[in-house]
């Protein structure tokens, strides 16, 4: 087998993983839920024995050049901090699955993996001071300055929880926070309470908003809102280039895209507006960022032998 590395975006949920050749062409891939141990819980041993199985079913039982693993959550130096998807704190998971695999194993941030993926092969290829803001359930943001990820101890780019002034509740605690009414969970969520609906997510809203539904509309427009007030934010601190936007909210192209250029617009003064471009890769490019990472920890290690 020519030389290929495995990588995996393990979600709360769900693990989807690539064999991947140093192109990043996907040899072979799978998707599977996320494993449960008893009782039901994510633990991080049940998952290191799924992340054993998966490399072992996509290389055929041969060892691969190395591993490349990403999750949500504070991920700095090869531990899991906080892992509020997955139940983890202060995990160090890259041991743990360097000495299950023993092969070299690279362990980070899934939106930061897929920042990096969207700047070397996707949206922001060959811009050096680049942003990548998906929005999913949560909201955060991959930082590239002068071309490498900015991650300041795995705290950096929590953007969702900047306060965006709208004044209402966030589950971290706070107020006014980003992902409270932008996230894809708060527009199903907010549109369902707003009309006693059930909660069919964000892209019925967004659908409704489209063929004029008033409450979706409303929904809708305070989301852009809060969307060009962190990106606002972010122009004034990082002064990004480009910013790639992401998730399947913005599936909806166009129709979402041009109300939040004009938003950011009408929110800036003096600063440099960044171009605004919508994610290439699609739910691809965690997996994708982790097999970056994959490659340069395998060639780290060859290098170093």
């Amino acid at each position: 087998m020519d030389p290929a590395v495995v990588a995996l975006d393990i979600g709360g949920t769900a693990i989807k993983a690539a064999l991947l050749d140093r192109d990043l062409t996907e040899l072979a891939v799978l998707r599977q839920p996320t494993a449960r141990a008893l009782g039901g819980h994510t633990t991080a041993a049940a998952v290191a024995e799924q992340v054993v199985a998966i490399t072992a079913e996509l290389t055929g039982g041969r060892a691969p050049a190395g591993v490349g693993v990403v999750v949500p959550g504070i991920v700095d130096g090869g531990v899991a901090h906080y892992s509020s998807n997955l139940g983890w704190r202060d995990v160090p998971f890259e041991a743990i699955l360097a000495e299950r695999l023993g092969v070299p194993v690279a362990f980070d941030h899934d939106v930061r993996a897929g920042g990096l993926a969207e700047a070397t092969a996707g949206a922001a290829r060959g811009v050096v001071n680049c942003a990548f803001l998906p929005v999913g359930t949560g909201i955060a943001v991959a930082i590239m300055i002068d071309g490498k990820p900015y991650a300041a101890g795995g705290y950096a780019g929590e953007i969702g929880h900047a306060d965006v002034g709208h004044g209402l509740p966030c589950p971290c605690g706070a107020v006014g926070c980003l992902e409270a009414v932008a996230s894809a969970s708060a527009i199903g969520r907010r549109y369902a309470e707003r009309t006693g609906r059930p909660d069919e997510g964000a892209r019925v809203v967004v659908d409704a908003a489209r063929a004029g539904d008033p409450d979706a509309t409303a929904i809708f427009d305070e989301a852009v809102d809060a969307l060009a007030r962190g990106l606002r934010l972010l122009t004034t601190v990082v002064a990004p280039e480009v910013v790639v936007l992401g998730g399947g909210l913005f599936g909806a192209g166009e129709f979402l895209m041009e109300p939040v250029r004009r938003a950011l617009a009408g929110y800036l003064t003096f600063q440099r507006p960044p171009e605004l471009r919508v994610a290439e890769l699609g739910d691809r490019a965690g997996c994708l960022g982790a097999g970056l990472l994959a490659w340069q920890v395998t060639d780290a290690a060859r290098l170093g032998a």
